[in-house]
Parts: C-alpha cells; structure tokens; sequence
C-alpha cells in the first residue's frame, strides 16, 4: 500500500532513498529510439551535469545513479544536519546557484544573495528545501523536462507525475539498491 510521501520521507530527518523518475508519453531520455533512429544520448550529460550542480548546492550524498532510455535510477542520502551548519550567506549563494537570477551578471547575483539574507524566514524555508528529498528531485527533472520538451518540440509532461522512492533502512538495502542500480544498464541491455 502506497504511504503519503511525508510519512515516507519526514521533513528535516536524514536517510538513504532509492528514487526512480519515469518518462510519459513513449518520450526517451536516453538511447536511440529504434522506430525513428533519433538518439538521444546526449541527454544522459544532461543528467551528470544536473546532478553535479545538486551535489553542490544539496545536503545530500549521490550513492548511484542510471539513466535508462525512459527513466531514471538514483540512490540518496539526505544529511540534513549538513545544511543545519551553513551560515547564511551559503544558503542563499547556494539556492542563487540552483535559482540564477534572469539579468546574468555578478552585481545580479549579489543582489539576490543580499535580498535573502535580509529575510530570515524566507532563508530557514530555503535551509530545509537544500535538504528535502522532494526538492531534490523537482531540481533534477524539471530543467531536464524543459530542455527535452524544447529539443522534441512539443509541450506538457516529460515526466510521470510524481516519482517513486524507497526508503533504505540499513547498508544491506543499500548495497543492494547500488547494486541493481548499477546493474540495471546491463540487464536492458
């Protein structure tokens, strides 16, 4: 039976999670799609350089991670207590790295990171979002989601509606969700 996902996942609490994000539509995020011989593996850099900035800005630990032809693996660990110790100036440079301002220019930038450091009540909400599993995964797919719908020409959903997670509850759960991660490019061959 299905549970909500902030009984799942609580606010604030650390934890490994297997994540899984599907594609709709027949809509290919990696590989070459055999009935047209359009490939699209270009979109599994995408995916690096997207989880390579989330690294950076998130309080999380990437364990593993696979990008299949419709959909996506990724194992997680959220260390919240991580983000409880930036000072504020962090924070906020590091939700201006995920959330740029438009006008792209350092003066831009400062002034964004000054706006939120201004307002502590905004920033404590930024502080938890650098933590959350739902945060991660909405600043993983939706820019990916953008940039798929452009290149395709079309409009709506990339992405199923939400995504799956698992919570891990200890190192054996955890190796064997690395495992099949790692293992899953394989099996499909």
């Amino acid at each position: 039976m299905t549970q909500p996902r902030s009984q799942l996942v609580p606010p604030g609490a650390d934890g490994l999670y297997h994540c899984v994000q599907r594609c709709v539509r027949r809509a290919f995020l990696c590989g070459v799609d055999r009935y047209t011989g359009a490939s699209f593996e270009h979109r599994k850099a995408w995916v690096e350089q997207r989880l390579t900035l989330l690294t950076e800005c998130f309080a999380v630990s990437i364990h593993a991670y696979a990008v299949m032809s419709n959909h996506l693996h990724l194992v997680v660990q959220l260390v919240p207590d991580t983000a409880a110790s930036w000072s504020e100036a962090e924070v906020a440079a590091r939700w201006v790295r995920l959330f740029p301002p438009r006008q792209d220019s350092d003066a831009a930038v400062e002034a964004k990171c000054m706006r939120l450091i201004a307002d502590p009540e905004r920033l404590q909400i930024i502080r938890a979002r650098l933590s959350d599993l739902s945060w991660l995964m909405r600043c993983l797919a939706e820019p990916i989601a953008r940039q798929a719908n452009r290149e395709d020409h079309c409009k709506g959903r990339f992405w199923e509606g939400r995504f799956k997670a698992q919570r891990l509850c200890d190192e054996r759960a955890l190796l064997a969700a690395m495992a099949y991660v790692d293992l899953n490019p394989v099996r499909a061959g």
